[in-house]
């Protein structure tokens, strides 16, 4: 008989892993299944449903350090510390949409488990890197803490980034404790319009490189609608290509960083200026990757050395019918193949060709997910790291398994 348990405490938490192991039945671990259709289908009868386990154990806006149950939702944590005039510098983007759900349904867990980050990481780092602790239950059904309650704290970080991106194959986290990061007074988006692909990584390398402290570089080529109705100001709507530069903080600084790039980038064009409101709008848009949210179509996520992305976009382009667009000043890249093939051998040998990098398929049916490989496929030896990693976490291989690798 298929079971389903819900915890609400660690110990609980601890009681169903261990019959888990004991009677060598998988778990598939959820909190709100808002990432449940990423990666590939879990192998598993039984679910761990950790939507129950929620609630601030503590939070120091002095000392910017939270500590939450791992199914607390990340819609409370972000307008909790919004409240006290500070973030999530991570910028955890909001996979909802993208897969067909709700926004806004996302847990803190679920978050480390995939390790999320949004436009900000160039300058402040993924969800890993803003853990100071966590507790967790292993695939032996043993709890162990890591890291500490303090932001100076640096013991036990290994185990913590070990366990986020692991998409729950690891242990199952039972409570995080995070650094956060007072807000900035505002924000502007510097804009330039019509570049072709790569003057625009040029122009945001170029901004990356200086002291202008840009907190987001994004690409969005010709007919990608993102701004609202699509529109953008200075005529460039959904057919005109746009570079954007994201600058936040005090205000005043923020108007001589954006007078700084107007000298540096002169040679790419007089730029457009989006204010607060429509900045932050826009750049939610690129986080959650919401011009292809509403479609069926095979969705991927591309890591490259920035100059390498047009040359492999050029090349796919030339194979098939894709639209794409660049965050992270070019070492992101979004694929959306519009034919509806997930053309997954064509993606990774165009990698290849354009240098190297790693492609996540992050949006296609389930039968597909199956059989294809989501993630990049390891080298031998990181391979077999992995699978030893596994074995001492998770020796009988009950949590998430194939989740990420079919047979694992």
């Amino acid at each position: 008989m298929d079971a389903s348990f819900k915890p609400r405490a660690t110990r609980q938490v601890e009681d169903a892993v261990k019959w888990a192991a004991a009677e060598e039945q998988p778990l598939e671990i959820v909190g709100h299944g808002s990432k449940r259709k990423l990666g590939r289908p879990v192998q598993a009868a039984h679910v761990l449903d950790l939507s129950d386990l929620t609630g601030i154990d503590s939070y120091e806006p002095a000392e910017l350090v939270l500590t939450v149950k791992a199914g607390t939702p990340i819609a409370e944590i972000e307008k909790l510390v919004d409240d006290n005039g500070q973030e999530l510098s991570f910028e955890p983007m909001d996979y909802g949409p993208l897969l067909g759900g709700e926004p806004g349904r996302g847990t803190i867990g679920g978050v480390l488990a995939a390790n999320l980050s949004g436009p900000r990481r160039i300058k402040s780092g993924a969800a890993r890197d803003h853990v100071l602790g966590m507790e967790a239950v292993s695939g032996r059904g043993e709890i162990f803490n890591s890291g500490g309650k303090v932001v100076k704290n640096v013991t036990g970080y290994d185990l913590p980034r070990a366990l986020c991106g692991a998409f729950g194959t690891l242990a199952v986290a039972t409570t995080v404790t995070l650094k956060v990061n007072p807000k900035p007074e505002t924000s502007a988006t510097f804009l330039l319009g019509g570049l072709n692909e790569a003057d625009a990584v040029k122009a945001m390398c170029r901004a990356m490189g200086s002291s202008a402290e840009v907190s987001g570089a994004a690409h969005l080529p010709a007919d990608l609608p993102f701004g609202p109705n699509g529109d953008l100001p200075g005529g460039l709507g959904g057919t005109s290509a746009r570079t954007l530069l994201r600058l936040e903080g005090f205000e005043a600084s923020v108007d001589y960083r954006f007078r700084t790039l107007e000298k540096l980038l002169g040679d790419f064009g007089t730029p457009d200026r989006l204010e607060a409101s429509r900045s932050e709008e826009l750049w939610r848009n690129i986080r959650d990757v919401k011009v292809f949210a509403g479609s069926g179509t095979p969705v991927w996520r591309v890591s490259v050395a920035p100059s390498d992305g047009p040359r492999l976009v050029a090349r796919l382009k030339a194979a098939f019918d894709v639209s794409a667009f660049y965050d992270w000043s070019g070492g992101l890249v979004w694929l959306s193949c519009n034919d509806g093939a997930v053309h997954d051998g064509e993606i990774r040998t165009a990698i290849a060709a354009a240098g190297g990098g790693h492609a996540t398929l992050v949006r296609a049916d389930p039968s597909v997910r199956a059989n294809v490989a989501i993630f990049q496929p390891q080298p031998d030896a990181l391979a077999a790291l992995s699978r030893r990693l596994k074995g001492q976490f998770d020796p009988k291989g009950i949590l998430n398994p194939g989740r990420m690798v079919t047979g694992v």
